[in-house]
């Protein structure tokens, strides 16, 4: 029992636990026709519940799984495993349709059925069987209510609600301009601006993986990989001081996490030039400057002569650069993350002058 719960404390590494994910999504995707089975879906969703029936017994596991306010994250990481392997086991079993050349089962007549009285049943049954539910969760799970609050007695740690943990754990990494206006702010814009960047007609409708490829491991990358490992990670491996804990080991107050966090500019005039900071602060964070520079405007130019050439051409130059700085503003987040978790690299542009980091 010990050996196992070190070994998944150590997986929950922040840095194995996000290769970890980024492997996850890329088995998913390479071995779907086999991962697509019936057997593997509900093997996984088996696993899981032995996984959490299993750490119930330890007490440190217990604590935080059980806690009110983290119950809901425990359901949605089986929410997230079932749906993500159901949606892909669609998509699978279409395109084999579609090879067949009898089309996808959501254009069939055969699988259409009434709104009225069969889909609003339904949506009947849905509604009695959710009111249930909650009714029950209410009664036996106590709602996380606190004392009031009290300046001179604050949590440790403080979390945001679950929704408001992605965003969190981005301030870890982003100033709060950044991570909680730009970022936000821009998958917004992005949601907006899809119907106009892509216009292709198919896998509107139905499930589908081989006709959206490109698309669909966009999404999961973002949704699953990111954001829901942002909220896993602020949920049950935040722990006090906000440090990072395995899900088996005790919330120590006294952790301490021997980090010195540097900027760009330091390891620039410092480290690799052997010598003191401009005392221009544009001079001194001319390196971090041009590097966002290279990222945001000469990048997306280089990858639409390369790598995204067929999209530079299938899309137009407007649609084309709008929606690879989108694709680059939501690489910043793993490229920073990693950053902080392997170079200790705070900022790579820092002014605090005029109160401006990146």
């Amino acid at each position: 029992m010990v050996l196992i719960k070190g070994f998944v404390n150590t997986l929950a590494d922040p840095r194995l636990f996000f290769l970890l994910a980024c492997v996850g999504l890329a088995v998913l995707i390479w071995k779907r026709e086999q991962l697509a089975s019936s057997a593997v879906g509900y093997g996984t969703l088996g696993f899981l519940g032995i996984f959490f029936v299993f750490g119930t017994f330890d007490p440190n596991f217990r604590l935080i799984v059980t806690k009110p306010d983290n119950v809901p994250i425990v359901g949605l990481i089986f929410l997230l495993a079932f749906f993500v392997w159901y949606s892909l086991r669609e998509g699978v079993l279409n395109d084999r349709r579609i090879a067949a050349g009898q089309g996808p089962i959501e254009k069939a007549e055969s699988d259409r059925v009434w709104v009225w009285p069969d889909l609003v049943y339904i949506e009947l049954i849905a509604l009695v069987l959710c009111s249930v539910l909650l009714i029950v969760w209410s009664i036996f799970l106590k709602a996380p209510l606190e004392q009031p609050a009290n300046p001179a007695n604050t949590p440790n740690p403080s979390k945001a609600p679950w929704y408001f943990l992605g965003l969190q754990e981005m301030l870890v990494y982003f100033d709060p301009w950044l991570a909680g206006v730009v970022l936000p702010g821009l998958i917004i814009a992005g949601l907006i601006a899809i119907p106009y960047i892509d216009r292709n007609p198919k896998g509107n409708g139905y499930y589908t993986f081989n006709e959206r490829k490109p698309e669909i491991v966009l999404f999961l990358f973002g949704f699953a990989v990111l954001w829901s490992s942002l909220i896993v990670l602020g949920t049950f491996l935040r722990g006090p001081n906000w440090n990072f804990f395995g899900p088996f080991e005790y919330w120590d107050i006294h952790k301490l996490a021997a980090l010195t966090n540097v900027n760009l500019s330091e390891y620039f005039w410092i480290r690799m030039l052997k010598t003191g900071y401009p005392s221009a602060w544009a001079v001194r964070e001319l390196p971090g400057i041009v590097l966002v520079l290279l990222y945001v405007f000469a990048l997306p130019v280089l990858l639409g002569k390369s790598v995204f050439k067929g999209y530079y051409e299938k899309l137009g130059p407007s649609r084309y650069y709008v929606t690879a700085f989108l694709f680059l503003a939501m690489m910043s987040l793993p490229l920073k993350m990693l950053a902080r978790w392997i170079l200790n690299l705070k900022y790579v542009v820092a002014i605090p002058e005029i109160f401006f980091n990146i």
